[in-house]
C-alpha cells in the first residue's frame, strides 16, 4: 500500500494526516513501513550552489512529530553533486544510498527509470525485506525511447476546446491520453488550448482552423457551452476529426439537432428548460434535488455496434468496460430522428437504454462518448478511441495541401451562426 500526503511539512492542514502516518508506523511493524520524504533544493544563482538547509528544517519538523524519513528524494532543477547528497545524509540521519537526487527532466515517464538506476528499488526491497527478483524494465525503456523519438517527429496540432483551459491540470488526463496516443504513432503532440467562451466572442477561430483534430472535453455548467457547440459544428461541416468526451458528446448531439434536424430549441435540460431537450436527466435522477452522490459513477459495460467507427477503434470486440461521471444522457425520444439523418449510436448499455457512444456516419472521425476514455489510457497502452482519433488527425494533416497548412486564418467567422444572439 502506498500512501501519499501532499502539501508541505508544517502546514496545519496536513497535521492530522502526518499523525495518522506516525500512528500507523506504531501499529504496524517498523520493518513493514518506510517513509519517503520529497524535498526541494533551491539554487542560489549568485553563488552557484544548491542549499540543503530547507531540507534539513523539514526533516527536523517531521522528527519533532515522531516521523523519521527513511529515504529523501531531493528535487532540483540543477545537477546534484555527491558532496550535497552526503551532507543531506549526515544532517538528516539517513543512509547515503537513501538520498536520491531527482533533477527536473522534460519527460515525466523517464522518472521511474532514473529512480531505478539510482538504486532506489534495491534499497526499498532491502529495507522492507521483500523477496522479489530484479524487474525487467526493458519494455518501459523502449517506451521512453519511442516517446523521445516522437518529440522530433512532425507536429500534430490538436485543439482542446474547453471551459477550464486556463487551468491545464483540469484536463490532465485528456492531455496525457493524447500524448500516449500521439507517441505510439510517432507524432509530436502540440495542443492548442482554446477557451470555448472566446469562440462565442469571435476569438480563437484562427487557432481552431489550424488544428488537425478537435477534442471537446467534459465540464459542468452553462458557461462556454455555446462555444463548444460552435466547435462541434465547425468539425462536422469541415470533416475535421472530432472527439467529444462526456459533455463533448452532448454538445455534438445538440449541434446536430439544431443544424441538421432543424430543431432550433434543442439544448440540454442541464442548462435550460429546452423546447427540445435532446440531452436530459437520466430517468433515475429525475426528481432528485440533492446533487451529492447521485451521479452515474464508475465502471459500466458498453456494447459496441458492428460496422461502426467506434467498433473498429476497439478492434471489433463486442463489449468494453468504461468509466463514467455524469447525470444527463441522450434523450431516447429523439434517437430515431437522429439515426435517420446520419448519426449512429455505436455504443449502448447492455439493455439498449443508454447511449454510450455517438458518431456521424458520413464523417472521417466524429465520435463522442458519454464516458471518459481518458481515465483508462496508459502510457504503454493508449486508449483505443484516442488512438483512432490521433490516427484520423494525422491522416488529415498528411492530406492537407501545404498552403492550407501554412494559412491558419482560412476560416471566415460568418460561416457559423451567432448562437448567443440566436438564444437571445
Amino acid at each position: 500500500m502506498i500512501v501519499e500526503v501532499g502539501g508541505t511539512v508544517g502546514d496545519i492542514e496536513g497535521q492530522p494526516f502526518l499523525e495518522a502516518i506516525r500512528q500507523m508506523r506504531m501499529n504496524v511493524s517498523r520493518h513493514d513501513t518506510l517513509c519517503v520524504h520529497v524535498t526541494f533544493l533551491p539554487y542560489i544563482g549568485a553563488t552557484g550552489e544548491l542549499k540543503t538547509k530547507p531540507t534539513q528544517h523539514s526533516v527536523r519538523d517531521l522528527r519533532s512529530i515522531g516521523i523519521q524519513p527513511n529515504v529523501i528524494i531531493a528535487r532540483t532543477d540543477y545537477p546534484v553533486s555527491q558532496d550535497v547528497t552526503d551532507k543531506i545524509a549526515l544532517f538528516c540521519d539517513v543512509d547515503k544510498e537513501a538520498v536520491i537526487p531527482l533533477q527536473t527532466i522534460d519527460l515525466l515517464y523517464e522518472v521511474p527509470l532514473i529512480l531505478e538506476d539510482a538504486g532506489l528499488g534495491n534499497y526499498l526491497v532491502e529495507q522492507l525485506q521483500l523477496e522479489v527478483g530484479k524487474p525487467d524494465l526493458s519494455e518501459w525503456r523502449n517506451l521512453v525511447k519511442r516517446m523521445r523519438a516522437a518529440k522530433q517527429a512532425e507536429p500534430l496540432r490538436i485543439a482542446v476546446v474547453g471551459k477550464y483551459v486556463e487551468l491545464h491540470d483540469a484536463y490532465m488526463s485528456v492531455k496525457e491520453a493524447l500524448f500516449h496516443a500521439a507517441s505510439a504513432q510517432n507524432c509530436r503532440l502540440e495542443i492548442e488550448w482554446i477557451y470555448s467562451g472566446d469562440l462565442e466572442k469571435e476569438k480563437g477561430w484562427d487557432r481552431l482552423a489550424s488544428a488537425h483534430g478537435i477534442v471537446v472535453p467534459g465540464g459542468f455548467g452553462y458557461r462556454g457551452v455555446e462555444g463548444k457547440i460552435m466547435a462541434a459544428r465547425y468539425a462536422r461541416e469541415r470533416k475535421i476529426p472530432y472527439l467529444g468526451l462526456c459533455l463533448g458528446m452532448q454538445v455534438m448531439c445538440v449541434e446536430f439537432a439544431r443544424n441538421v434536424l432543424g430543431l432550433e430549441g434543442a439544448n440540454s435540460s442541464e442548462f435550460e428548460s429546452a423546447e427540445h431537450p435532446v440531452i436530459d436527466l437520466m430517468l433515475e435522477q429525475r426528481g432528485i434535488t440533492d446533487m451529492g452522490g447521485t451521479m452515474r459513477l464508475g465502471l459500466y459495460p458498453c456494447q459496441l455496434q458492428p460496422g461502426t467507427v467506434a467498433a473498429e477503434a476497439y478492434h471489433n470486440v463486442p463489449e468494453v468496460q468504461e468509466r463514467h461521471r455524469h447525470r444527463f444522457e441522450f434523450n431516447n425520444a429523439y434517437r430515431t430522428r437522429f439515426d435517420q439523418h446520419g448519426m449512429a449510436f455505436s455504443g449502448l448499455s447492455p439493455d439498449g437504454e443508454l447511449v454510450e457512444i455517438a458518431e456521424i456516419k458520413d464523417h472521417p472521425f466524429m465520435v463522442g462518448s458519454q464516458f471518459h476514455p481518458e481515465f483508462l489510457s496508459r502510457p504503454n497502452q493508449p486508449h483505443p478511441l484516442f488512438l483512432a482519433f490521433v490516427r484520423a488527425a494525422a491522416q488529415r494533416r498528411d492530406a492537407l495541401p501545404q498552403e492550407v497548412v501554412n494559412n491558419a486564418n482560412g476560416f471566415v467567422r460568418k460561416d457559423v451562426p451567432d448562437e448567443t444572439e440566436r438564444r437571445k
